[in-house]
């Protein structure tokens, strides 16, 4: 782990500017849990162990519909996209994998780049598959859908690529493949909407018996877009039924903003973890559809609620509980890294928030049918501050006390921008 992007030595520079007060506000929240029966220092161990993968494509800007507007020093590259999600491992001591997308991510040496991610501090979570656009070169169009394309040729292309995708996560140490598919209508009449949900399974099939040992395959279910009549994987009851029909590796992954307004989404974490099916989390926010924005920003309180059933899930674990994690964001108006980081910090405030509800208390509750104290039990943990356990916890990582400042300061974002190629102007898609 010698190719740290950024300076150690700057980073605790600044930290011990810092220390003091942290020690004295950690200090004064010690106290006050411990007057609540909590002992601060185990949240705290609780929260230096739980890690959230990050996405390759999520350091770099997004775009809308309309345009996309680059930021200078924007990643180009996987290698230059490692470099860039490694600042944010160093900082928040909270990234440790990245989760890359093929073919976006194609190299020539896979073990060159394990070894280059190692040198940063990384490893790979679960691998991406495309094929929900056509690349250069490509045989075969998806225009009329990939794994539930009426083109048995389509469809055996769409197969081949999750298998090859498969096959490069090997070599990166990766573990699970992840399968979305924007696959579906966007007029009534357009497909047999039985007869695609029959193409997707056999599709899936192929790809699940490719899976070697140890690996999972994560079905990834979206309400609408591109297909906004129907979605052949829309929700989270077809994700389930077509993971229990695929066999014990297949799981379903849960996306924040995938979801219809106002859709318990707490819930369909409970029920996945029910019948062992909850396989990874996708974390961002929204305010009006699939918005892809920062964690937290929207709707903190229903990000606590989640980790609440998250934690209760780690506590009653079934079958191997072992979620994977990542942000999953679009980042369209703000620098990447810096909204990478404050997610990771929302994400980890949620998850300590969680740890620190009275479960014997709420249980209690909840048995007697007292619903207001099941309710204040949530609610006490939700108002507590736990930033001075989020800071402390980086800090002896090795992380930053303040991540947005230790970052500004460093002048990463600056100086990639005089060493990187500029990124091209977006004409976005309408």
């Amino acid at each position: 782990m010698s190719g740290l992007p950024l300076s150690q030595d700057a980073i605790q520079s600044r930290n011990d500017d810092q220390r003091a007060d942290l020690q004295d506000d950690y200090e004064s929240l010690g106290r006050a849990l411990e007057r609540r029966g909590i002992a601060i220092d185990a949240i705290k161990a609780k929260v230096a162990g739980f890690s959230v993968a990050v996405p390759s494509w999520g350091s770099g800007r997004g775009g809308t519909r309309f345009a996309k507007f680059p930021i200078p020093g924007e990643p180009t590259t996987i290698h230059e996209k490692l470099a860039d999600c490694a600042v944010v491992n160093q900082l928040s001591r909270a990234t440790p994998r990245v989760s890359p997308h093929f073919p976006w991510d194609f190299v020539d040496d896979y073990e060159a780049l394990r070894e280059e991610a190692a040198d940063l501090g990384l490893g790979f979570d679960a691998v991406n598959s495309n094929t929900f656009q056509d690349q250069p070169g490509q045989a075969l169009s998806y225009r009329s859908g990939s794994l539930t394309a009426t083109d048995p040729g389509v469809r055996a292309q769409a197969v081949a690529h999750n298998v090859e995708c498969i096959e490069i996560g090997r070599k990166l140490g990766s573990k699970a493949l992840t399968v979305w598919i924007g696959d579906g209508t966007n007029f009534p009449g357009q497909q047999d909407l039985g007869a695609s949900l029959d193409r997707y399974l056999e599709s899936a099939a192929a790809i699940y018996a490719a899976l070697p040992d140890g690996w999972r395959m994560l079905l990834e279910h979206k309400m609408y877009e591109p297909a906004f009549y129907s979605t052949v994987i829309q929700d989270w009851g077809s994700s389930i039924l077509a993971a229990q029909q695929l066999g014990p590796k297949a799981q379903c992954l849960v996306d924040l903003g995938h979801h219809a307004p106002n859709v318990n989404i707490e819930q369909i974490v409970a029920r996945l973890h029910r019948f062992g099916k909850l396989g990874g989390f996708h974390f961002n926010d929204s305010k009006y559809g699939d918005d892809d924005l920062d964690s937290g920003s929207i709707n903190p309180h229903q990000l606590f609620l989640v980790f609440n059933e998250l934690v209760e899930a780690e506590r009653k674990p079934r079958d191997g509980f072992d979620p994977a994690y990542m942000i999953d964001q679009s980042h369209n108006v703000t620098d990447p890294i810096e909204s990478m980081l404050a997610s990771a910090e929302a994400i980890g405030g949620a998850y300590a928030k969680a740890l620190l509800v009275d479960r014997q208390a709420l249980h209690a509750a909840q048995e007697a049918n007292d619903v207001m104290m099941a309710f204040q039990a949530l609610r006490k943990a939700y108002r507590t501050d736990v930033t001075p356990i989020l800071a402390m916890a980086r800090a002896e990582a090795g992380g930053a006390i303040d991540v947005l400042a230790a970052y500004r300061d460093s002048g990463w974002r600056e100086r990639k921008a005089q060493e990187r190629k500029p990124v091209g102007l977006g004409a976005g898609i309408v």
